[in-house]
């Protein structure tokens, strides 16, 4: 299992595995979760044909799904938290993580 260095902070685990089915996406998560989520959510990818569905991109960290072809973006934390304020960034949840103060000499 890999483990991304967020993780290892204490953040959201990473994606691993995107697949398709008729009407869901399904996301395999470092933490061996399996995340399967209605396309009717997503209206661009619900519309989209089965070639554009498949080009898509995992951020070189494991937080986001984009698919060029669409100009869509997506991410774990939307995955995990749908109904969190928008406002809330990934950048914000790494920066609440408690850091290990090492005592000075």
């Amino acid at each position: 299992m890999r483990i991304s260095a967020a993780e290892d902070m204490g953040g959201l685990p990473s994606i691993l595995e995107v697949s398709f089915s008729k009407d869901f996406l399904q996301l395999n998560l470092s933490d061996g979760r399996i995340l399967s989520v209605p396309l009717a959510w997503y209206p661009r990818l619900a519309t989209a044909n089965p070639r554009q569905l498949k080009r898509f991109e995992i951020s070189p960290s494991g937080y986001g799904i984009h698919w060029p072809d669409l100009d869509e973006d997506l991410s774990v934390y939307g995955f995990l938290f749908p109904n969190a304020p928008l406002s809330r960034t990934l950048t914000d949840m790494v920066a609440d993580v408690p850091k290990t103060h090492k005592p000075s000499r």
